[in-house]
């Protein structure tokens, strides 16, 4: 995948945009291990708090530099989400969590925690079939078959989808799910 592929915003969430509504989303929102930031740059474009997430100085210093250029303000928050010894995800606290390209399963739980009550989580990673395309290839970073959908299972599902995605090729799967109201 070329850079300009990368710096764009994902298709899943161009194709979901309506939802980017800060009448709509209860709160911040999270670009989870965020890269340059584009995708959260891309929801901050549309009127939305927006806290960009990465153990990467160096991303969230050109995804600084981007929101800059684009005329957005982003928040910027350094950790290592992986982190074993505290929960990472402060409860109930964002209005939605986007997560790209990215998978650490014991994440899942506070990912569901974080979401405030009708808030969403825009999610797309890449499944066991990834390795016939490319990187990545270790099965820690593949989700199995129906994996993502059964993690929100309780949620309402708005879409998913699970397969392959062309140019270029990726063994992908998608979700944009809403947390129950209380």
């Amino acid at each position: 995948m070329s850079h300009e592929q990368q710096s764009r915003p994902s298709e899943l969430l161009q194709s979901w945009a309506r939802l980017l509504d800060p009448n709509h989303i209860p709160g911040p929102v999270l670009d989870q291990a965020c890269g340059d930031g584009h995708n959260g740059i891309f929801a901050a474009r549309h009127g939305l708090e927006v806290i960009c997430c990465d153990r990467s100085r160096p991303a969230l210093r050109r995804a600084r530099r981007e929101a800059g250029a684009q005329g957005v303000r982003i928040r910027l928050w350094w950790t290592d989400l992986e982190t074993a010894d505290r929960a990472p995800l402060p409860e109930n606290t964002f209005g939605a969590v986007l997560v790209f390209r990215y998978l650490h399963r014991p994440l899942i739980p506070e990912i569901r925690r974080a979401v405030r009550p009708g808030g969403y989580v825009i999610y797309e990673t890449f499944t066991v079939g990834q390795p016939q395309f490319g990187p990545p290839r270790n099965p820690d970073h593949l989700l199995k078959p129906g994996e993502l959908g059964e993690w929100f299972r309780d949620w309402e599902v708005l879409h998913r989808f699970e397969g392959v995605l062309t140019d270029p090729d990726r063994a992908m799967a998608r979700i944009v799910a809403r947390k129950p109201s209380d």
